[in-house]
């Protein structure tokens, strides 16, 4: 890895987490600290006001286990992608930015937090996913069955519009039902990953 350390020995550290891709920290490397980093897969700092090399969570217990590290196009910034062991602030949040530090899926989670939103308000809304709701779970898992029919019929045919609408009509609608079941997308994902081999 071809690297520029500054004048001062040093290289700034971005600190990414390698699940969710928020940024976490930013801190300073020098040789040394890269060197331990990558030999003990533990990230390592050098401290400009300790002086010396400092090991993320070596007090706190909040590791931030290697994933790997890359370097930018101008050789003078690292990205290290990292699996955070709790919370990375000395100040106790998941970020040195005060931001939760969870799994986010763009739109989806948008979507997952509007469909939240109208279950909370149900009886002061007039929207189909309020009226949804106010129907009971029995409803809404027969309308993902029902949906999902509609999706494996299309797929059978060669109407993509129509099989891409259908399959969204089924997303929707099971969003719908995690959300009565109090589950989120990310409760999925864990079980997913927890099948890895």
């Amino acid at each position: 890895m071809d690297i520029t350390f500054n004048n001062e020995g040093l290289i700034p550290a971005i600190i990414q987490d390698q699940e969710t891709n928020k940024v976490l920290m930013l801190g300073y490397m020098n040789k040394a600290s890269l060197k331990q980093t990558i030999e003990t897969k533990k990230v390592t700092f050098f401290s400009r006001k300790k002086e010396r090399l400092w090991i993320k969570g070596e007090t706190s217990g909040n590791f931030l286990k290697l994933v790997s590290v890359s370097n930018d196009c101008d050789n003078d910034a690292l990205l290290v992608k990292v699996n955070p062991m709790g919370p990375t602030c000395h100040k106790g949040t998941d970020t040195c930015w005060r931001e939760s530090n969870i799994q986010e899926f763009g739109f989806l989670s948008l979507l997952e937090d509007i469909i939240n939103e109208r279950k909370s308000n149900e009886q002061n809304q007039k929207s189909y996913v309020a009226s949804l709701f106010s129907k009971g779970l029995n409803t809404i898992a027969q309308k993902v069955g029902e949906e999902a029919v509609e999706m494996i019929i299309e797929a059978k045919d060669d109407n993509d519009t129509l099989f891409l609408n259908e399959s969204a009509d089924l997303l929707f609608h099971y969003l719908i039902l995690l959300s009565a079941k109090n589950f989120k997308l990310s409760d999925i994902v864990t079980v997913l990953k927890s099948r890895q081999t």
